[in-house]
């Protein structure tokens, strides 16, 4: 890495993980539960780049941003910390994080709650997304798919130029998405440089880019203001920026990913680290008691202290309509 280049990992740490109620709470989001091997997927993060960059930036809330902290503590990372009054989706994150650095700085942008494998192929697409980045491209990583997944955005593409993106599909169209084979998953991942980010998102959505730069510019400490972040429209950087701009480039990646946004996808992952299931491919979760499951296939207990969920694998979708249920009814559970 060349030190005349500031490369900024930036860690966007939005969203509760509503499919993975009851483990991932409001209290304890889904990044932050230790039950990879004694980590959280947010540390898994922080470590998965820290050769790759030489800044990092968190974006967080007013709830998490102490859990957050924690990591950064226990990782002994020095952060640069953004912290919103309100969410306001990731137009707006990305923008703050854009406004925080210097206009040359390369940004890698990611998640905090991804599982990622075979860490040759990451970096290395890392680093030809910071090759494309530093030649005034946005770029964006599409995850060569491994099966018609329902769960996530697709990017459609020819080499590393972006056709079209095409919102989650149903099961026919992601089979018909597989089948024609230029098509990759949308990994939410992102690298540019912050000049560049910000200049498109200027011209494609100006009230996003004017209304954030005035929260930013108001900010203490890091901290945004709620009246000046309630201004802010809540659009998607997807739609803000990267399905008009004309500097889009797309690097299609064979690491192996998930965001681990359901219980199936939880399952698959602790098995192939060999946690256990039975003969009948029933699985526990946050529990170390004995339990036996009696004419049952491929169910997974979650257990935690005030709540336990049993389902089936593959109804591991709907969780977020108990979550929603829930949710009506001003539930302590979601806490």
């Amino acid at each position: 890495m060349s030190s005349d280049k500031t490369i900024t990992h930036v860690i966007l740490t939005g969203g509760v993980g509503s499919r993975l109620w009851p483990l991932s709470r409001k209290s304890r989001p889904k990044q932050y539960l230790e039950i990879f091997e004694g980590k959280s997927l947010f540390e898994m993060t922080v470590e998965r780049n820290s050769h790759l960059a030489n800044k990092v930036m968190v974006v967080g809330n007013v709830d998490n941003h102490q859990l957050s902290g924690k990591v950064m503590e226990k990782t002994s990372t020095s952060y640069i910390n953004i912290i919103e009054a309100t969410p306001r989706n990731t137009a707006a994150a990305i923008a703050f994080a854009a406004f925080a650095s210097e206009p040359d700085d390369i940004l890698i942008i990611t998640p905090s709650d991804h599982i990622i494998d075979k860490m040759e192929d990451y970096n290395n697409a890392i680093q030809e997304a910071i090759s494309k980045a530093k030649d005034g491209f946005i770029v964006t990583f599409g995850i060569i798919p491994t099966k018609p997944e329902t769960g996530y955005g697709y990017i459609e593409s020819k080499g590393d130029k972006v056709l079209s993106f095409r919102e989650k599909p149903n099961e026919t169209t992601a089979k018909e998405f597989i089948a024609r084979g230029n098509f990759l998953w949308n990994s939410g991942m992102f690298c540019f440089k912050a000049s560049v980010l910000l200049e498109e998102l200027k011209q494609f959505q100006p009230d996003v880019f004017e209304k954030s730069q005035i929260a930013w510019e108001a900010s203490r400490d890091g901290f945004l203001d709620l009246e000046l972040s309630m201004e802010i429209p809540s659009i998607s950087i997807d739609y803000a920026v990267m399905e008009r701009s004309k500097k889009i480039k797309v690097v299609p990646a064979s690491f192996s990913w998930s965001d681990l946004g359901s219980f199936e996808s939880v399952y698959d992952y602790l098995k192939s680290k060999g946690h256990s299931t039975d003969a009948d491919g029933n699985m526990v979760i946050g529990c170390d008691k004995h339990t036996t499951f009696l004419g049952l296939k491929n169910t997974i207990f979650v257990y935690t202290e005030t709540a336990n969920l049993i389902l089936q694998k593959e109804n591991s979708q709907d969780v977020k309509d108990i979550y929603s249920q829930l949710e009506k009814q001003n539930s302590d559970l979601l806490n």
